[in-house]
Parts: C-alpha cells; structure tokens; sequence
C-alpha cells in the first residue's frame, strides 16, 4: 500500500528548510532589537515565532488555502524538525561567540586595569 504522505518527500524538507531558516531570521530580528528582554530570549523567541508560522501554514493548508491535501503530522514533525535544528545551530553558535567574546574582554579589562 502506498503512502499518501510520505516521510521522505521533497514536502518535509520544504517544511525543515522553511522552520530552519525562519528560525534563524526571527532570532537575528530579535537579537538587534533594542530591547534587552528580547534580545536575552532571542533563540526562543525565533524557534516560538517560526512554529508558530508553521502551524498557520498547516491550518492554512487544513482550510484550502494552499494547494496540499490539508494539514499533515508528518509535516509539522517536519517543522519542529527544521526549528530544533536552527535552535542547536543557534545555541552552539552562541555559546562560541561568548566565548570568544569573553576571552576578549578579560584582556581588555587586564590592561585597562594596569
């Protein structure tokens, strides 16, 4: 028997790519913003935003918007996917810039005490 939603369809890595890069974009929007509360919770508020974009899309499809055979499982997992991707990708690239801005300011701050 055929799957009519298959997991291994060029549809899912649609759906990763777009919550990935979603992710990315929501959370660099946040992390220059003004605000410090935003730019603290950036990473969450990206992967928040960008699965929130992937449920209207899925509730879009559900309603006919689109052209799709309506809202799929298989493609949300696909969505939460793509969003824990960007968050690893996000985290790890967070966690090395600090360090390295870290190390940066001890020097900074060893000769301008001296």
């Amino acid at each position: 028997m055929e799957e009519t939603d298959p997991w291994l369809a060029p549809d899912k890595v649609y759906h990763v790519l777009f919550c990935f890069t979603l992710s990315i974009v929501f959370t660099t929007l946040a992390t220059f913003t003004r605000y410090p509360f935003l730019r603290r919770h950036a990473i969450s508020i990206g992967s928040i935003a960008s699965l929130l974009a992937g449920a209207a899309k899925e509730a879009a499809d559900e309603l006919g918007y689109f052209r799709s055979a309506g809202a799929s499982a298989r493609d949300a997992v696909a969505d939460v996917a793509g969003v824990l991707l960007a968050f690893l990708v996000l985290s790890v690239f967070r966690c090395s810039t600090r360090r390295d801005s870290d190390s940066e300011m001890g020097r900074v701050r060893g000769i301008s005490l001296v």
